[in-house]
This record gives C-alpha cells, sequence and structure tokens, in this order.
C-alpha cells in the first residue's frame, strides 16, 4: 500500500512539470551568438588613418609616396586608453583605404609602411593596434577596402587573388579580429600602378563575395561582416550616424550588394518582414571628414551633439560607429579627447539613477499566469528573464507605480531579441491630476529603446503595446 502511496505522489509531481508553462516560440529570423554579443557593445570606434592624415586628403589617388607616411608620437594605448575611459567597447581600424597604402607589412605590395621612413620601414600600426586593444580588453575589427586605386590590376581576377591574400595576412597574423568591414565604394579614376585612368566594376559579381567570406570564416567563423547587405551588420544608409525612428534589424539581402543605390531608405529601417537578421551599424565621424585635417580642429562635434547621436542610434536599437581619426602625431587630438569625455560625462548624468528599480510594477496579463513570465522581470536586473504573454495577447500594457511623485525625463525599453524582434508600436502614459495622458509614441523596440521627451511629474507610468507580430517580450525597462 505505502508503495503504491508513494507512485501515485511521482506520478503527481512529474504530471505538474509536465504541464509547466512554455515561453515562447522564438519569432525567425533571430540574431547569431556573435550578432547578439555585437548589439551588447552598443559604442564601438572608427579610426581612420593612412597617408591621407599626411596629404589633407580625404581619398587618396593611390599615387602617394610611401614615406608620406610619418607619424612622429604614434601610440595607440592613448587611443584605448581614451576609448575605454570614454565607455567604447571596440575599434575597427582602416588597415587599406582606397588608396591602397597598407598599415602592415604585406608581402604582396611595396606600397605599405615597410617602405616608408617610420620605425625605418619596421613598423607596424595594424599589430601595435592589436595588442593595444588587446591590453584594454577593447575588441579589434578591421576595414579592407575592396577598391584599390593603387594596384595595377584592379578590375580583373588577378586581384580578387590579391586582395584575398591580404585577408589571409590580417586573419593569420591579427587573430580574434571580430568585425571586418566592406565598403561599398568601389571602381573609379585612380593611378593604377601609372595607368591613371579610370576603372568600373560590376558589383554585383566582381568580388565574389561568398568565396571571400567562406575563406574569411576559415580562420574565424564567428566574424561579423559588414556591408550594405550584410550578412553580419548593414550600413544604415547614411553617414551621420542616425538609424530610422522604425527599425527592424531584419532585410531581405538576396537582391543587394554593397554600392547599390537607391536602397538607403530600406537600409535606414530594415524590413519587418525580412528574411535575414542583419542590423544596422550607425556609422558617423566626430569631425566633418574621416581622416584628420587640421583645419577642422575648431569643428568637432560637442558633446550634445554626440549624445544627440547616440539617442538616435543606439536609442533606436542600433550600434553606435563613430570615427576619430589620429592627427599627424598618431595621437588622438585634445579637441577630440575633450568632446569624447564632455559626451560621456553628459551619459553618466542623465542616466545615473535608475527610477524604475524602486517601482512597483504590474501588468495587464501575464503567459500562463506563472511568476516566470511576469513583469517584476521587468526591474530585476537580469535580461535574460523578460514579461511576455500568451501566444494570442499581442496588445497588453504594464504600469510603473512609484511611492511618491518623481521627475522622469526617460525611458529605456529592451526587448529579448533572442527570440526575435516583435513589438510594431507603443505608447507611453502618465497618471496626472486622476487620469492617463500620453506623453509618447513609438514604433520598434529592438535591442534598446531610448525615449526622451519634456520632464514631467507623476507617481505612475504606463506602457501599453499597442502592436506586436507575436507576443511582446520584453526583457528590461529603465526610467531616468
Amino acid at each position: 500500500m505505502k508503495k503504491l502511496i508513494f507512485a501515485i505522489v511521482v506520478l503527481g509531481f512529474s504530471s505538474c512539470k509536465q504541464t509547466k508553462v512554455l515561453p515562447p516560440a522564438p519569432l525567425t529570423p533571430i540574431p547569431s551568438d556573435a550578432q547578439l554579443a555585437w548589439h551588447e557593445m552598443e559604442m564601438n570606434a572608427f579610426v581612420h588613418f593612412t597617408t591621407n592624415t599626411f596629404t589633407d586628403k580625404e581619398w587618396g589617388y593611390g599615387d602617394e609616396r610611401e614615406d608620406v607616411f610619418s607619424p612622429t608620437e604614434f601610440n595607440p594605448k592613448q587611443w584605448v586608453s581614451v576609448l575605454k575611459e570614454t565607455g567604447f567597447k571596440g575599434m575597427i581600424l582602416t588597415c587599406k583605404h582606397h588608396d591602397g597604402f597598407c598599415l602592415w607589412p604585406s608581402k604582396y605590395t611595396e606600397h605599405s609602411v615597410k617602405n616608408s621612413l617610420w620605425r625605418n620601414g619596421k613598423g607596424d600600426v595594424v599589430k601595435e593596434v592589436a595588442e593595444a586593444c588587446k591590453e584594454a580588453g577593447l575588441k579589434f575589427g578591421i576595414y579592407l577596402s575592396p577598391w584599390d586605386r593603387n594596384h595595377t590590376a584592379y578590375g580583373s581576377p588577378e586581384y580578387i587573388e590579391y586582395y584575398r591574400n591580404q585577408l589571409k595576412e590580417l586573419f593569420t597574423f591579427y587573430p580574434d579580429v571580430f568585425e571586418m568591414w566592406f565598403d561599398g565604394a568601389n571602381g573609379g579614376d585612380g593611378f593604377y600602378g601609372g595607368k591613371r585612368e579610370t576603372r568600373k566594376i560590376d558589383g554585383r559579381i566582381y568580388y565574389d563575395w561568398p568565396t571571400t567570406l567562406r575563406l574569411v570564416r576559415q580562420f574565424n567563423p564567428s566574424v561579423i561582416f559588414f556591408s550594405d547587405a550584410g550578412p553580419g551588420v548593414r550600413w544604415v544608409g547614411n553617414e551621420n550616424g542616425v538609424v530610422g525612428e522604425t527599425n527592424w534589424n531584419t532585410i531581405t539581402p538576396d537582391t543587394l550588394y554593397a554600392g547599390k543605390g537607391g536602397i538607403e531608405k530600406l537600409l535606414n529601417e530594415g524590413n519587418e518582414n525580412g528574411t535575414h537578421w542583419i542590423p544596422a551599424e550607425c556609422d558617423v565621424s566626430i569631425r566633418p571628414g574621416w581622416f584628420y585635417h587640421a583645419k577642422e580642429d575648431s569643428l568637432v562635434k560637442t558633446p550634445e551633439q554626440l549624445f544627440d547621436i547616440y539617442l538616435k542610434s543606439v536609442g533606436r536599437g542600433s550600434l553606435l560607429l563613430l570615427n576619430i581619426p589620429p592627427d599627424r602625431r598618431g595621437l588622438f587630438h585634445e579637441n577630440d579627447v575633450n568632446s569624447l569625455k564632455g559626451f560621456r560625462e553628459l551619459l553618466n548624468r542623465e542616466f545615473k539613477t535608475n527610477l524604475a528599480k524602486d517601482a512597483n510594477v504590474k501588468a495587464s496579463a501575464v503567459r500562463g499566469e506563472d511568476e516566470n513570465y511576469s513583469a517584476k522581470n521587468l526591474i530585476d536586473n537580469n535580461e535574460q528573464t523578460y514579461w511576455t504573454t500568451d501566444d494570442d495577447v499581442t496588445s497588453a500594457s504594464f504600469e510603473m507605480i512609484f511611492d511618491k511623485t518623481t521627475t522622469i525625463k526617460y525611458l529605456v525599453l529592451k526587448e529579448n531579441i533572442a527570440l526575435g524582434q516583435r513589438v510594431k508600436s507603443f505608447s507611453v502614459e502618465c497618471w496626472n491630476d486622476g487620469s492617463w495622458k500620453k506623453i509618447s509614441e513609438a514604433t520598434t523596440i529592438g535591442h534598446k529603446r531610448i525615449l526622451k521627451f519634456d520632464s514631467v511629474k507623476t507617481n505612475k507610468l504606463r506602457v501599453n503595446i499597442l502592436e506586436s507580430k507575436a507576443c511582446p517580450v520584453i526583457s528590461a525597462v529603465e526610467i531616468y
């Protein structure tokens, strides 16, 4: 008899486990692990540095003398120290721009640092930068321009072999590259080994990118590839660092290629029904140009301008890639450094105290009435947990209730994008004079959405998910 009772109890517990409320199924497409890590970085630096720095050009023609490259105080440790202090997580270096000059001693060309006077021809910019990043704990990425205005074979199959050989060098000599940048500028006039002519290529087929990407993945299977169409991350469609107010991390890339025109709106906003997870990367320079020019020392973006760009890039679910060009010394200029530090101070001040962590929170619906998916997960400081609803509930709301009237200026929302991007529109209301007043509305959320509004005083805030592709899955809310 005792054995029978024990068997019934065991079966009962087993049955309870089987009826546990299951989490939402992923809404495909979803990001890879490497893409998830990329989203978490939020801010990376671009570093444009080559012969252009010393010739005062933006695009070198390809006929520049190698000995023009002559930084007097080259110190990448200064770069990474500033970046680390101001909150950047990685750096992408222009190892070769359109002029073809290589910042490492490539054995495949004479147009490189090995024929400059810098370090008596024994220097290696890429190596020193990669080592400085590793020492500081920053991720290191490379930019290798597909266009080469110096190489005599550009436009022919021979050049593609040359380009791939240089990729092999970079990924062999400097491992652990997290991102590889492919520029959309391809073909035009150039030196081309003394030919001094214009060459055009068919951007759809000339580079045979699938073969090149397979080659690189042999060295680093998880590397993120940037180009207009990805496949890792996409261009944002402008060089202002601003992504669309509606920003889907998904596009369908089958007809896209680097340099294709007329797709800026698609790149800027994405496609709600895109077949691939290819988020936008927001590139912009801290100066009007991408390379250092002394005449632009007074035109460095202010901390306030950088903060505004941050809200329109990171604050709309994308990543900010901010270019800081070293000067002719090989250092970040003092004006750039001061602006970056001011930007960091502004971020720290505006997002100093998260008021949501001490609020009471409740939701209009909870998945299966299960505490594992309750609104408390929104403020538990754990982005692996989330609030969600039953599968057939695609509009719902949650309230943040404060112990006393509080002044509010920013709302931060995060979706659990590991389960896909879902929310199509939402609104925000505050409790005022006995009723709810709408203070803001927006469309997509994604990795992070920051809404800034005129300061309001309230003791209750409500977020209404108005429309979602599937049940909303919100991992965090912050209020400042």
